[in-house]
C-alpha cells in the first residue's frame, strides 16, 4: 500500500520562526562546543552523555547505550497513534583540522569534518522546541546514532533492537551539503546514495634482485597493469546507463628500489546504485584480479568485505518530506537539479528496515566534506531545526493516518 500523509490543508500551523530563531544562539554555541571535542566512532561518550542530559531535562524518556553509544529519546503528545523517528549522527573523523577557527578541535588528529556536530545540534534544537510547545499529536523518537563514518552505527543500533524496542512508522534523516546554496533543500526518491564495498587485492609473486628480473615474478608490474585493467570493469562490463565508481586508493609493496618484493597490496572502494550491478562488479573484480595475476605468473588473493548498501529513499515518504519544505519554506528553496550522490551513508540500513527518507540541506560555499578545512555553516542551523519541527508537526497532525 502507498503511504498516506495529510494533504496540505491538514498540515500543522506554520512554524513560528521567531520562537525557534531564539534558540539559534544557544545551539550555535552548543555546535561549536561539540566541534572542539570531537569523538571517533563508538567513542562518543561525552557527546552521547550531553545529548541524553539535554533530552531528559526537556521531558523525554531517554535510553542510552543503544548500539554502543547511541541515544533514543521518546516524547508523546496528544492522542495520535502515529510514531515518527528523526535521526542525527554524532561521530567525527580521524582528520587533523586545518581551519584555524577559535573553536577548532582540541583533540589531536580528530575533527568534525562532516558536520555531524551540526546535525546533532539541529536535532537538539528541534527537540527542545517540540518539547516546549507539544504542538503535535502522536509519538516522536529522536535517534542520536554513533559511528556513521565507516563504523556501521545504524546497523549496530538495529541489531540492538532499535526498531523492535522503539518502533516507528517512518524515519527521516538529513545531511548538510557543501556546494549547494545555504538553506536550499534537496530531495531524491529511490536510489539516492551509493553502496560502498572494499576490495583488498594481494598480488603474490616471487621476490628477487632488481638486476635479475627474469628470476623473479614481479608483483609490482602485475599490480600496475591490474590498476589499468580494473578501469575496464566500468567501461566494458557495466551498462553505460548505470553509475559505478571503482577507485584504487592505496598500493603498498616493496622497500627498496633494487629489490623486487614478494607481494603488493591494492585497496579499492567500489560504489554502485543497484544491488544486481553491485554483485556483478564484485564477481568481475575478483575474476579480473585472479586471471590478470596469473597472466604474469603470479596469483591473487582477494578479500571483499561488504560496506554500506545503496541508500534507497521511499517514494511516499520522500514526497511527504518535499511537501513539508514546499509548505513551510516555499518551492524556491527546493533544489530542482539535485542528483544522486556517489558517497555512501549508513542511514541506508535504517531505510531497509523502515519507510523513510534522507534529505539534504545546502551548506553554502564551504570546503567539501572530509576536508581538513571544512566547517559546518551555522547560518543553516535554525532553518534545519525549523524543518524538523515542521515535519514532525505535519506527520503527527490529528488529521493524518498511519503509513501503510
Amino acid at each position: 500500500m502507498t503511504a498516506q500523509f495529510p494533504p496540505p490543508s491538514a498540515a500543522a500551523e506554520p512554524i513560528e520562526l521567531q520562537a525557534i530563531a531564539t534558540l539559534g544562539e544557544e545551539f550555535v554555541a552548543l555546535r561549536r562546543k561539540l566541534h572542539t571535542q570531537p569523538e571517533l566512532a563508538y567513542k562518543e561518550e561525552k557527546t552521547s552523555a550531553l545529548v541524553a542530559g539535554y533530552l531528559e531535562s526537556w521531558g523525554y524518556e531517554v535510553v542510552r547505550n543503544v548500539g554502543g553509544t547511541g541515544v533514543v529519546g521518546t516524547l508523546k503528545s496528544g492522542r495520535g497513534n502515529k510514531i515518527v523517528g528523526i535521526r542525527a549522527d554524532m561521530d567525527a573523523l580521524p582528520i587533523t583540522e586545518a581551519t584555524g577557527l577559535p573553536y577548532a578541535s582540541t583533540v589531536p588528529g580528530v575533527m568534525h569534518a562532516c558536520g555531524h556536530d551540526g546535525h546533532t545540534s539541529i536535532l537538539l534544537a528541534a527537540a527542545k522546541h517540540l518539547a516546549t510547545t507539544r504542538a503535535f499529536s502522536g509519538t516522536l523518537r529522536v535517534i542520536f546514532q554513533p559511528a556513521e563514518e565507516n563504523g556501521g552505527g545504524a546497523r549496530a543500533m538495529i541489531k540492538d533492537g532499535l526498531f523492535e524496542r522503539y518502533p516507528v512508522d517512518a524515519v527521516f534523516g538529513l545531511h548538510n551539503w557543501p556546494g549547494v546554496p545555504a538553506g536550499e533543500f534537496g530531495f531524491l526518491a529511490g536510489p539516492a546514495m551509493a553502496s560502498v564495498d572494499l576490495a583488498v587485492i594481494r598480488i603474490i609473486g616471487k621476490g628477487g634482485h632488481g638486476a635479475k628480473p627474469q628470476q623473479a615474478v614481479d608483483p609490482v608490474v602485475a599490480s600496475a597493469s591490474l590498476v589499468l585493467a580494473l578501469q575496464t570493469v566500468v567501461s566494458r562490463n557495466v551498462d553505460p546507463l548505470e553509475a559505478v565508481v571503482v577507485t584504487v586508493g592505496s598500493i603498498h609493496g616493496g622497500i627498496a628500489p633494487n629489490v623486487i618484493p614478494d607481494s603488493v597490496e591494492l585497496q579499492l572502494t567500489i560504489r554502485t546504485f543497484d544491488d544486481t550491478v553491485r554483485e556483478a562488479v564484485r564477481q568481475r573484480i575478483i575474476e579480473l584480479a585472479q586471471s590478470h595475476a596469473a597472466s604474469f605468473g603470479a596469483r591473487a588473493e582477494v578479500h571483499y568485505p561488504r560496506g554500506y548498501p545503496v541508500l534507497v529513499n521511499h517514494v511516499g515518504e520522500t514526497d511527504f518530506a518535499r511537501q513539508v519544505a514546499a509548505r513551510h519554506f516555499g518551492e524556491e528553496r527546493i533544489r530542482k537539479d539535485f542528483r544522486p550522490i556517489t558517497a555512501s551513508e549508513d542511514f541506508a540500513f535504517m531505510l531497509k528496515e523502515r519507510p523513510g527518507s534522507y534529505l539534504f540541506i545546502g551548506n553554502g560555499d564551504s570546503a567539501d566534506l572530509h576536508n581538513p578545512h571544512y566547517d559546518f555553516n551555522d547560518a543553516i542551523l535554525v532553518d534545519a531545526a525549523r524543518y524538523w519541527v515542521a515535519l514532525v508537526q505535519d506527520y503527527l497532525s490529528d488529521n493524518s493516518e498511519p503509513a501503510k
